[in-house]
């Protein structure tokens, strides 16, 4: 049995509370601030480059993660808490996306990407895409993907760079860097 000094419940002693509740609120307006930033990001991708869906893939532990925001030109679009194929990305892949990757399928039915990856891509109703890494300074945070839907979709120079630079807009905020 602990035996607690009256000290320790002194209600007029509220200092360790109000600093933990600060931390909480500090914390809770990060990840609010976060989640519009992402919002934002993925809204004006979507909205720029005219696709169906741009949605941001968090890597929550080694490779696997979620999609945790979407942005859609329909509902019926929506793939938000979709998981991926965990068996069709691997280290290979990851490595590939640590060292800056961008891979743009115009079409995925006759892209040279293996039957795991063109299979999952179906499941999503992809028939192009473009994915982008957000690295951070700590690794492979995220990916940035552009989905088109319903057709094929060859992707140009300043698609891919306006991609790039919502990846960096990412990677480079206080509010990522700090979750």
């Amino acid at each position: 049995m602990q035996i607690h000094s009256h000290a320790e419940f002194d209600p007029s002693s509220n200092q360790p509370t109000e600093q933990g509740l600060q931390r909480v609120l500090q914390r809770l307006v990060q990840t609010m601030q976060r989640d519009a930033l992402v919002r934002q990001t993925t809204n004006r991708l979507r909205e720029s480059l005219q696709i169906d869906r741009v949605v941001l893939y968090y890597f929550y532990w080694q490779w696997h993660g979620q999609v945790t925001f979407e942005a859609l030109s329909s509902e019926e679009f929506s793939i938000l808490g979709s998981t991926g194929a965990d068996e069709c990305f691997n280290d290979e892949y990851a490595e590939l996306y640590l060292a800056g990757r961008t891979k743009a399928i115009a079409d995925i039915e006759s892209a040279s990407i293996t039957p795991c990856h063109r299979d999952f891509l179906r499941t999503l109703q992809v028939r192009a895409n473009l994915v982008v890494p957000v690295l951070v300074p700590k690794g492979l945070w995220g990916l940035l993907v552009a989905h088109h839907c319903q057709g094929t979709r060859f992707w140009t120079e300043s698609d891919i760079e306006l991609m790039q630079t919502g990846a960096k807009t990412l990677a480079t905020s206080p509010y990522i860097l700090e979750s």
